[in-house]
């Protein structure tokens, strides 16, 4: 299997690292912030990563990043976006991403709403990191809702696109990096390192199968459109 990373991700963070951790496939990754994108071709699969950035930012590639994501799924390539990489998709897909009243950080619990195979393995309740200020306010049309807590939409599908707002990719050496973010106050760090001295860190292996899932959906068709 081969998977594009379309890495939107902030100089200095270990984000590269952490998908070729967690993904049993050969990824190129491309530096979608400072504008590289793959050629016109199709991989087995896409997957798009977090990001310090809005897709609300009037920038150029995040518009640029859109439409290669949206081109892709038009070819039936599969795409997972994760928080950032989430919102881009659904954004891209025609729904609506808006900034929230809070920001959602540390591990909180998800609970899922729908039956996908994304989330194959996972209790009906797990526990996930989670590190944003924006959120999914409109799905796309036709889009299916497959988790969710009292911050916000957690993951979702519509035909080969998956997103989860979570963090499935951190470890918790990047966790902790999350909390350096500037707009983050010192009671939500301190609630955090409590969840960590609690052990919550070592409770996330439900929220890692979303990656092994979607390879395997990703295989399933390509293994099929070998077959057609």
């Amino acid at each position: 299997m081969e998977f594009a990373l379309l890495d939107a991700s902030h100089l200095g963070t270990p984000t590269r690292r952490n998908f070729r951790r967690e993904l049993d496939a050969e990824l190129t990754a491309f530096d979608a912030k400072g504008g590289d994108l793959p050629p016109t071709r199709d991989y087995d699969g896409a997957v798009v990563t977090g990001s310090r950035s809005s897709v609300n930012d009037d920038e150029a590639w995040i518009d640029d990043l859109e439409t290669w994501v949206a081109e892709a799924l038009d070819r039936d390539v599969p795409v997972l976006g994760v928080c950032f990489g989430q919102q881009l998709l659904v954004d891209a897909l025609g729904g609506e991403v808006e900034s929230m009243s809070t920001y959602e950080l540390g591990y909180h619990q998800v609970h899922r709403t729908g039956d996908s195979r994304l989330l194959d393995g996972a209790d009906e309740w797990f526990v996930a990191f989670t590190a944003h200020s924006d959120a999914v306010a409109e799905l796309p049309p036709g889009a299916e809702r497959l988790a969710e807590n009292n911050f916000s939409l957690h993951a979702f599908r519509k035909g080969a696109a998956f997103g989860v707002q979570f963090h499935p990719d951190f470890d918790l050496e990047t966790a902790k990096a999350a909390m350096e973010y500037k707009d983050v106050d010192d009671g939500q760090i301190r609630r955090v390192l409590d969840q960590v001295q609690a052990g919550a860190d070592r409770q996330v292996a439900d929220s890692k199968r979303v990656f092994e899932n979607f390879e395997r959906f990703a295989r399933d068709r390509a293994r099929d459109r070998v077959l057609a």
